[in-house]
């Protein structure tokens, strides 16, 4: 990511994943669920979770997944992943889980998690939560608590990162040409990496 500014800063965040356990709270009691079993999707969904798990005070183990090697569009983006371990520490079966991500762009990384927490077993239901959405849909996957909404031009993208601090960073994507109009000045800006699971 070329050119990131800070799209949203600590305290941002912090209020969306206030906003987002309230959510949670409130469409758990909804459907009447007394232990979900919340999973994190690494690297910046576990960071959220890790928080949202804190907030809503829940008593099972938080749960992480590694997607890598699930995406269908694998071979296609051209990732190197860093692999890390996936810990469920409970069985998924006839439970209900709290899929947690940090960006939902796409949907792919969503698809991934979900196969691989089906490979894992066959879970009541799976609520999905992401600290933010933005444009870009490729497969009819939304989430249901959604902490900040992005409205992006065609060649930006918002990455997380920390964990300490949290922040949501915004910029162009390598290999992508600059707006019409947008500036092509010098780049004081942060380098980050491209994004591991969101093209």
């Amino acid at each position: 990511m070329k050119k990131a500014t800070i799209w949203k800063d600590t305290p941002d965040i912090d209020a969306a994943m206030v906003r987002m356990a309230d959510e949670l709270v409130a469409l758990l009691a909804r459907r009447g669920i007394a232990d979900p079993l919340m999973i994190g999707i690494h690297t910046g969904g576990v960071w959220i979770a890790e928080r949202l798990h804190a907030r809503l005070g829940l008593g099972e183990p938080l749960g992480c997944l590694d997607i890598s090697f699930y995406r269908d569009d694998f071979s296609r983006i051209g990732m190197h992943p860093e692999v890390k371990p996936s810990r469920l520490p409970v069985s998924v079966d006839d439970r209900h889980l709290i899929l947690v991500d940090d960006v939902m762009h796409s949907g792919r990384t969503i698809r991934a998690a979900l196969n691989v927490l089906f490979d894992y077993g066959r879970p009541a239901s799976v609520i999905l939560a992401t600290l933010a959405e933005r444009g870009g849909r490729e497969l009819p996957i939304a989430p249901d608590v959604v902490g900040l909404h992005a409205h992006l031009e065609g060649d930006e993208e918002i990455r997380l990162t920390g964990p300490e601090p949290l922040r949501m960073m915004r910029g162009q994507i390598p290999g992508k040409p600059a707006l019409k109009g947008a500036d092509t000045g010098p780049d004081h800006s942060s380098n980050l990496d491209p994004v591991q699971d969101h093209p």
